[in-house]
Parts: C-alpha cells; structure tokens; sequence
C-alpha cells in the first residue's frame, strides 16, 4: 500500500471522528430545550431548531449518501422537499418563512433521522474508500453543521428571548477576574499586502484566493467596545442625533423604533438585558453585542473613528494575532456569552463576530465550484457586510483569519460587534 493510500485512508479517519464530533455537538446544544421549543419561528431570520437538525442530516443524504452508498433509500422521500433550504439545484422547497409551521414530523422522527443518517455514515465511512472529492464534500458538511450550530444558538436566544417569561436556557458561573479595558491601538504601517486564503487547510469558496491589496496606514483598537463604552452612546443622545448615521440607517432606527441593542432594556437607572442564563444585569465589561451594522457604523463615527475594513482588520489579525489563543472565548469553552477581556487577548477571535465596513463581494479569482454547493456562498454576494472574528458560539476548530462571514447590514439578532479604526 502506497503512502498516499495511507495518507487518504488517515484523512477519512480524521474526519469520521471529526463528524461524529460534530453530530453530537449539534445534538447537545439542544439538550436543555423542551419539545415545545422545537417548532418555534418568530421571524422570518429565525430556523426552530428541529429543522436545523434535519437539514443537517439532509446535507448529508443529499450529498454523499445518496449517490454513493450502494443500495441506500431515503429515509423518507417528503424530506429533502421540507429540509433543503435554498440549493436550486436539488429542487423545490418549503418557504423559509413557514418553517415553524412544521409542527410534523415530530421531534423523535427528525432525531430517528438523525440516528439513520449517521449509522449509514459510519457504515459508508468505515467500508469505502472515499475519494479526494467526496472527501472534500464530507469537510464541507462538517462545517456546514458547525455553522449551523452557531444559528442554532442565535435562534434559541431568539426563541427563548422574547418569551415574556425570559426562561433560562442554562445556568452559567463564571469566576470573576480584572478585565483589562485600557484603550490602546495596534499599527500597521503603509504597503501592500496579501489577503485571502493561501496553502493547506479548509476553507471556503469566499476566501480563495491571496490576493494583494493596497493600505494605508492605520490603527486599529487591541480590544473589542464594551457594553459600558455603548451606554455612553446612548446617553448622549447616539440614536436621535443624525449626524452619525448613514441614511438608511437612521431610517431604520425612526421606523423600528431602535433606542439600543437587542435585548436591551431599562429598569430605573440600570440597564439589563436577556441572555441564555435568564435576565441579568449588564455588566458594562463586556463586549457590546446584538447590534446591527448601521448601530457599528454610529458609534464608531460618534467616537471620530469608524470600523476597519475586512483587508485591515485581516492584516491586523495576521501580524498581531495569527493563530487562535487558547484564551479565546469560542464555543468550545461553552460561556455562550461575550466576556470581558482578560490579560493580553485581542479579542481577535470569539466573543462577538466583528462588523467591518466592507461590501460582501467576491475575490478576484473566486470561482464557484460545480454542482449544488457551487450555490454555498457565491450568490449572497449582494447588500451584504463582512463579519470577521467568530464569536462565542463558534467552534475553535472551525474559525481562522480568512473567514468571511456575512450578513445584512440591520440584522442583529446574531452575536455581533466592533472595534475601531482610524488612519495615521
């Protein structure tokens, strides 16, 4: 046996192990949910999570299962139409907007599904040799169910969120420590320099290929803006004064009636809001999540600064920060909540995905791939901005400084936030 045969046959026991992970994963964030919680769409933004469960599986069936197990039957032929979520290529669909309108199948059958998939997985992985395609595809569902896993925990927040009764998700204790909350800012001096995906390791459509790109000089903080820096904003009148808004922005604020972040409220004096361990009190040394782009953007202008550019704050995250520390608040430390900073740590990587203020928009030698996940990221390339960073819900394994994450500029309802920038 050749080494590359044993090198690919490594691979693929690499990734059984990696997908059974992440099964299980998926599966515990929803451990604390009661059957009711499962159904629940309260908008159109919002998956309930028994269709994140099933269309995880279905990215499975559909994709590797299907069309290369000998002998394999669908689990149930009315699936891939209710659980497919936007791949033309695999045929029509339920709207988006009705998926809490599935209270069937029940729970139990989309975890029998669940179980069918995996045990013809592990069949599948465990007698055939893959190739290095179908191996690729297996990667892509692996983290396609990761970030699957971090909209869960967006869309439970939601779920439970606006739920009068404010129900706990679960407890968290955190011992208390000093953040480290000085104001400084890392340089990064005039030139040209490379971006984008480059080398071994996954990644996705969106960050191929290094490219290079032209900067100024600028500075960037060494720390994300904290709940207490925003209520300052507030204060001083941030969301009624138009001077730091875009147009569109502030028409959002006056038509939605926006006065702060998500899940903010005012009680008296003191400012609380939701989180997955119940209400709380604010701690003002957090970082500042649940805003949208045009709030970012605000605030940032409100300070005389603005947000960095994705090329900036990748530049930065590579010179400063180049791999992920192990400090990093990611879902693998399951705070599920921004902490405040401690010790050195950027902030580079978890807590809170980082609002930049670039158009999503392709790279100069993007390609889509063929077939169905030629779909994955190329056609949401329009009147959307680049996120960078991760955020407490996302798997260390999953994040790097390449990744481009994406959403409309005033969806908040993920964990987002921000930094600042200037020019020297």
């Amino acid at each position: 046996m050749n080494q590359q045969v044993l090198s690919t046959q490594a691979k693929q026991s690499t990734l059984l192990e990696r997908y059974k992970a992440a099964r299980m994963q998926t599966e515990e964030l929803c451990e604390p949910l009661q059957p009711e919680d499962f159904v629940v769409q309260p908008v159109v933004d919002v998956s309930p999570p028994k269709w994140h469960l099933a269309h995880t599986t279905w990215f499975f069936e559909s994709f590797i299962l299907k069309n290369n197990l000998p002998g394999y039957k669908l689990f149930d032929d009315d699936y891939p139409y209710l659980f497919n979520s936007y791949y033309e290529t695999e045929g029509d669909r339920w709207v988006r907007a009705d998926r809490g309108l599935l209270s069937r199948p029940w729970v139990n059958e989309i975890m029998a599904y669940r179980k069918y998939i995996d045990e013809h997985m592990n069949q599948f992985l465990a007698n055939h040799q893959l190739d290095d395609k179908l191996l690729d595809v297996l990667e892509i569902g692996i983290n396609h169910e990761q970030q699957h896993q971090e909209l869960m925990v967006y869309d439970i927040k939601h779920i439970l969120g606006i739920n009068p009764l404010s129900p706990v998700y679960r407890s968290f204790a955190t011992a208390p420590y000093q953040p480290n909350l000085g104001v400084n800012f890392l340089e990064v001096e005039e030139g040209v320099y490379d971006v984008g995906h480059a080398g071994e390791g996954f990644h996705f459509d969106n960050e191929v290929g290094a490219h290079k790109v032209f900067l100024h000089a600028y500075r960037i903080q060494d720390r994300l803006i904290t709940a207490g820096e925003y209520m300052e904003f507030i204060a001083a009148g941030g969301y009624t004064d138009f001077r730091f808004w875009l147009m569109e922005g502030f028409e959002w604020v006056k038509k939605e009636g926006i006065k702060a972040p998500f899940y903010w409220y005012k009680e008296g004096e003191k400012w609380k809001h939701y989180t997955l361990g119940g209400v709380e009190e604010i701690n003002e040394n957090e970082p500042v999540t649940h805003i949208s782009f045009y709030e970012a953007d605000a605030f940032a202008k409100w300070k005389g600064m603005r947000l960095p550019t994705e090329f900036e704050w990748e530049v930065a995250c590579k010179k400063f920060a180049p791999n992920v520390p192990g400090e990093a608040n990611l879902l693998d430390l399951k705070h599920l909540r921004p902490m405040p900073r401690k010790g050195e740590n950027l902030q580079f990587y978890g807590d809170v995905w980082e609002w930049t203020n670039s158009a999503y928009s392709p790279y100069p030698y993007y390609q889509a791939a063929d077939g169905a996940l030629g779909e994955y990221n190329g056609k949401f390339m329009v009147n959307q901005i680049v996120l960078r960073g991760g955020s407490f819900a996302t798997m260390r394994e999953h994040i790097r400084l390449t990744y481009r994450n994406f959403f409309h500029p005033h969806l908040r309802w993920l964990f987002t936030g921000l930094r600042l920038a200037e020019n020297i």
